[in-house]
C-alpha cells in the first residue's frame, strides 16, 4: 500500500523550489468558485514549504478539458482565491503551454517564501497521456524537489502526478507526499489493513460493476459488510427475488452469488436490504415530489423500482454501525437527492455522526451526501478523491502514491 512515504517534514524547502501538485479541480460558475473545499485542503502544506523560506511552484488541472485550452477552465480564480487564502499574492502565469518561457521566467524571478500557479496542466494534452515525457521533464526542470498533495488524482499516473518524480529523483530531489495525501493515506490504509476492530464496511451506489473488486477486497477485510443503494437490487435478484423496474444489473448476478458464498466462507456478515421504499418511476426532476410505498425486500411488485432503504433496514444497518470500531462508507443508500428518498442515507449519516467509532467517507457521492445533509463535522474523515479512495479500498497501488520517495 505505501503507507510509510517521505512527507514534507522530512525535509527543508529553505531556498528551494518546490513543484507541488494540488487538487484546485473546484465548482465553477461564470467564473466564480462555488466551493473552495478543495483549495482551504491544500492550505497547510503550501503554508509549511513558505515557512521554510522554499520557492513554491503550483500545479493543478481543472475539468476535463474536451476542446483544448479555453478561459473557461483556466485556473486564473484559483490563483486570486488562493492569493486571499494565503494573505500574500500568488501569481499565475497564463501560459497555455503550462511551462514555456512565461513559466520559466517567472520562476527564475522568484524570491524565498514566493508563491506562482502554473495554467490548468490538462491545457499540455501529453498530461494524461502515456508518452508525456516531455512534459514530466520540463515540469521537473523548473524545481528541485516535488510534493504530491492531490489525493483526488493519486490513481492516475500522469505527467504532473507521477511522470515528474523520475526526473526529479534523477537529479537527487525529494519526492515527497503533502499532509493532505498524509492523512489519506493514514486514513485510508490503517482502515483497510489495520482496522480497529469490529470493522464495518458500508457500500452503496447505483452499479455493482463499479465496485466488484472492493466487495471482494473489502469482504477479507472487515467484519461486517452492508449493501445499499441501486446495487442491493442485483443481490437480491441473485438470491431470486424479484426486483421490478429497480437497478439490476443482469451480467453480475453470478458474481453476487460468489460474494455471498464467499462473505459466509469467511464467517462474514453480509447485510441486505430488508425492506425497500419503491416508486412506480423515477422522479423527474430529480428532487420532484413523488409518493412512495415499502415493500420488504423479498416481496417486491414486478412494476415498482426501489428506490431507498426502508425503514427495517435504516434500525438494522444503524444497529451494525454502533457496535463498530472503525466505519467506511462509499456510496449513498439511495437517491439521497430527493428529500424523500434521502431517508436511507440520512439514517445511515446520523449513525455514524453518533458513533464514537472513527468513521471515513469515501469521497465521491458519499462525501457529497454527507456534505449535503450536513453531517460533516461529525466524522472523523471525508475522503477528497472519489475514484482514488475506492482504489485504494480495492487494494490497488496508486501511481501517486507508489512514486513518492519511501522514508
Amino acid at each position: 500500500m505505501g503507507l510509510n512515504k517521505k512527507s514534507v517534514d522530512d525535509f527543508s524547502a529553505a531556498g528551494k523550489r518546490v513543484l507541488v501538485r494540488c487538487d484546485f479541480n473546484v465548482p465553477l460558475k461564470n467564473g466564480e468558485i462555488t466551493d473552495e473545499t478543495r483549495i482551504v485542503a491544500a492550505l497547510p502544506t503550501i503554508q509549511k514549504l513558505v515557512n521554510d523560506g522554499g520557492k513554491v511552484i503550483l500545479c493543478s488541472h481543472l475539468g476535463k478539458v474536451k476542446n483544448g485550452p479555453n478561459e473557461g477552465e483556466s485556473l486564473a480564480p484559483v490563483a486570486k482565491r488562493l492569493s486571499e487564502k494565503l494573505g500574500k499574492e500568488v501569481k499565475f502565469v497564463a501560459d497555455y503551454n503550462v511551462t514555456g518561457e512565461a513559466a520559466t521566467a517567472a520562476v527564475e524571478a522568484m524570491q524565498p517564501g514566493n508563491v506562482i500557479l502554473l495554467q490548468n496542466t490538462r491545457f499540455r494534452g501529453s498530461e494524461e497521456t502515456k508518452n508525456g515525457e516531455a512534459f514530466s521533464k520540463e515540469l521537473a526542470d523548473l524545481c528541485d524537489d516535488y510534493v504530491c498533495d492531490a489525493f483526488g488524482s493519486s490513481h492516475r499516473a500522469h505527467a504532473s502526478v507521477a511522470g515528474v518524480t523520475e526526473y526529479v529523483r534523477a537529479k537527487g530531489g525529494n519526492c515527497a507526499v503533502g499532509y493532505l495525501m498524509e492523512k489519506e493515506i493514514n486514513f485510508l490504509g490503517n482502515a483497510v489493513e489495520n482496522p480497529v476492530r469490529p470493522f464495518v464496511a458500508i457500500l452503496g451506489g447505483a452499479k455493482v460493476a463499479d465496485k466488484l473488486n472492493v466487495i471482494s477486497n473489502l469482504l477479507e477485510k472487515c467484519d461486517t459488510l452492508i449493501i445499499g443503494g441501486g446495487m442491493a437490487y442485483t443481490f437480491l435478484k441473485a438470491q431470486g427475488y424479484e426486483v421490478g423496474t429497480s437497478l439490476c444489473d443482469e451480467s453480475k448476478l453470478d458474481y453476487c452469488k460468489e460474494m455471498m458464498a464467499k462473505a459466509e466462507q469467511l464467517g462474514k456478515k453480509l447485510l441486505l436490504p430488508v425492506d425497500t421504499v419503491v416508486t412506480s418511476e423515477f422522479p423527474n426532476p430529480i428532487d420532484a415530489e413523488i409518493a412512495t410505498e415499502v415493500y420488504d425486500s423479498t416481496e417486491l411488485p414486478a412494476d415498482k423500482m426501489g428506490m431507498d432503504i426502508g425503514p427495517k433496514t435504516q434500525a438494522l444497518y444503524a444497529e451494525a454501525v454502533k457496535t463498530a470500531k472503525t466505519v467506511v462508507w462509499n456510496g449513498p443508500m439511495g437517491v439521497f437527492e430527493n428529500p424523500i428518498l434521502a431517508k436511507g442515507t440520512v439514517a445511515v449519516a446520523q449513525a455514524l455522526a453518533d458513533t464514537d467509532a472513527t468513521t471515513i467517507i469515501g469521497g465521491g457521492d458519499s462525501a457529497a451526501a454527507i456534505n449535503q445533509l450536513g453531517f460533516a463535522d461529525k466524522v472523523t474523515h471525508i475522503s477528497t478523491g472519489g475514484g482514488a479512495s475506492l482504489e485504494f479500498l480495492e487494494g490497488k497501488e496508486l501511481p501517486g502514491v507508489y512514486a513518492a520517495d519511501d522514508k
